[in-house]
């Protein structure tokens, strides 16, 4: 426990938290000896005085410097801080003066939120410098630290997880305020707000590290405000929480025309109009009821950059005329044994890879799940996945990727198309997931009404899955056999079907926003994607393009035909890893 004794400081039996107690520098001689002046936070060993000043820190024989990410040169000592001993002093007086001067942000806030001072290397000047520590606590345990010096250079600690800062702060609090920087976290406690957090890595929309956090800081909440700059990232920022978090129960923080809360806290009455924005935060709007104005955002970011194209694969000649947006519904079709769920699989490792969107897969066909999982490990890591074939550091870092960006749904009771939604909401939730695979449709438990058509059905059906898409902001794939095709005249091919081929209905291509066809020529050896449909042309337009199938590690490859010799040239079959990290590493020969 964190030795406040030897001050003289009465934590009042507590080992854990924050509290007021007697300030024993000033007490004596004050009139009013029932004042408890002094902030003591227990976690990080700091206390500050709000009659005297008096700033202290408390050394602690656990967690050891090393544990906490400091120098052990600069270990906590017993000295008072801001004595001009050099290292020794946890918190600078010319950091706090800053603070005070540049940002509003009073001593005790400091104190409270265990900002510390350290010497470090930064890479953005090339030598140490004078350091502000934001130290990212989860519990007494220090788990990262950002350091920032007062030009504005930033670093993090090295292979640290991402949490947000001043978790501890939310723990157990029916509301909750969001911010998108520590700076913005400090300046809502300095008006008395201690529920606030700022996520770890500015606005970024790779919210990953809220799943951990998720049941135990976030599912109490009745309210919880957002906080977030009005740029495109912010709104992007703002929008993946409000998908996380549910819309209900946020509120986004108006603070226009100000960038952000500090620099609110930093005008004439800052405190009560940061206040005052709180306050007049407005509730979601009616749900399903829109005017332009609660869209002005959407429209400004629209009216600056246009219509942008979607999200691509890096597979060249598909991009350049199909690339995908959430929100919308994907239908995959083709005959059986042509590779659907192959291409199925490399579209959304390809998408999570580079846009961060985790999926969700209600895949029964791929049973048992080990078979699914080996498939799409073998895509990543490049390499067929099979002791000797893969070295033991890959293994683990392909299972970690996969564990953290792809979930099976499998329910036990049933397969009904109103069960796997209700999961994937789940997921939307607990896991952050953009993409949802059902493959196949006709493996769902279909529950007609009586006195319904198939067509009828059908139609519902995916109504269901656009809406989920769109209430969501996901990205539904979902595979459909066509019904029984026949064979070209004069040959032993199937003819090629389209969308209206799809078993059921002309629904499947008139209620989706993407279509494709996978066939395979196993003459030629290729596999022809129709891109039948996209829906907005500023997302593609209606192609054919052609891939050669890689065995050893089940990825596709380009190809282009040359149509007056029929000349088929093949981009090279890429083995290698595609998890960027992994192949920096084996790039340094550290794998092998």
């Amino acid at each position: 426990m964190i030795n406040f004794a030897k001050f003289n400081i009465d934590t009042c039996g507590r080992t854990s938290g924050r509290l007021k107690t007697f300030c024993p520098q000033c007490r004596d001689s004050r009139k009013n000896k029932r004042d408890k002046s002094l902030s003591v936070n227990i976690d990080t060993g700091l206390a500050y005085c709000h009659y005297c000043n008096w700033r202290v820190v408390a050394a602690s024989p656990q967690p050891s410097p090393k544990e906490r990410g400091l120098n052990p040169a600069a270990s906590f000592s017993s000295l008072s801080l801001g004595e001009g001993r050099g290292e020794a002093a946890v918190l600078r007086d010319d950091h706090v003066q800053w603070f005070l001067r540049e940002r509003r942000i009073p001593t005790s806030v400091l104190i409270e939120a265990g900002i510390t001072s350290s010497e470090q290397f930064m890479p953005q000047t090339g030598k140490k410098e004078s350091c502000i520590c934001f130290n990212y606590y989860e519990g007494h345990r220090l788990v990262n630290t950002k350091y920032r010096d007062l030009a504005k250079n930033f670093k993090m600690t090295a292979g640290a997880e991402l949490i947000p800062y001043n978790l501890n702060g939310i723990l157990g609090t029916k509301q909750c305020i969001i911010t998108e920087g520590e700076m913005d976290a400090l300046s809502f406690m300095a008006i008395g707000r201690r529920d606030v957090i700022s996520v770890p890595s500015g606005a970024n929309c790779n919210l990953s590290w809220l799943d951990r956090f998720m049941k135990t800081h976030f599912d109490d909440k009745e309210v919880i405000y957002i906080c977030v700059d009005t740029d495109k990232k912010g709104l992007q920022l703002r929008d993946e929480l409000l998908r996380r978090l549910g819309a209900e129960r946020c509120r986004v923080v108006d603070l226009s025309p100000a960038k952000d809360a500090n620099e609110i806290l930093q005008q004439e009455h800052g405190a009560e109009a940061l206040k005052a924005a709180l306050d007049n935060a407005p509730q979601a709007p009616l749900d399903g009821v829109f005017t332009v104005s609660d869209l002005s955002d959407e429209m400004r970011v629209l009216f600056e950059n246009g219509l942008g194209h979607g999200a691509d694969t890096g597979l060249k000649n598909l991009d350049a005329c199909c690339t995908f947006e959430l929100g919308r519904l994907c239908v995959v079709s083709g005959i059986p044994g042509c590779g659907k769920s192959e291409f199925v699989d490399e579209l959304v490792l390809r998408l999570n890879l580079r846009h961060h969107w985790k999926a969700a897969y209600f895949s029964p066909e791929n049973m048992p799940l080990v078979y699914h999982f080996n498939k799409l490990a073998e895509k990543v890591s490049g390499r067929t996945f099979r002791k000797g074939h893969v070295p033991e550091p890959l293994y683990e870092a392909t299972l970690n990727y996969l564990a953290e960006n792809i979930t099976s749904i499998m329910p036990e009771d049933n397969y009904t198309v109103d069960n796997i939604l209700t999961k994937a909401r789940e997921l939307v939730h607990r896991r952050g997931i953009r993409i949802l695979v059902i493959d196949p449709y006709n493996r769902l438990e279909h529950q007609m009404e009586r006195g319904d058509s198939e067509t009828q059905y059908i139609s519902a059906f995916l109504d269901k899955l656009t809406n989920f898409a769109q209430r969501n902001h996901c990205l539904v794939i979902l595979v459909a056999h066509p019904r029984k095709m026949n064979r070209e005249p004069g040959t032993r091919k199937k003819a090629t079907p389209d969308l209206y081929d799809v078993n059921g209905s002309a629904n499947f291509f008139n209620k989706c926003d993407f279509g494709l066809i996978i066939e395979r020529d196993y003459e030629r050896m290729l596999t022809e994607v129709h891109v039948e449909k996209v829906k907005f042309k500023h997302l593609g337009a209606k192609a054919e393009v052609y891939f050669r199938y890689n065995a050893f590690n089940g990825r596709y490859v380009e190809c282009t035909i040359d149509e007056k010799d029929n000349q088929i040239t093949t981009e090279p079959f890429d083995n290698t890893c595609w998890l960027k990290d992994l192949v920096e590493t084996m790039e340094t020969g550290l794998l092998f």
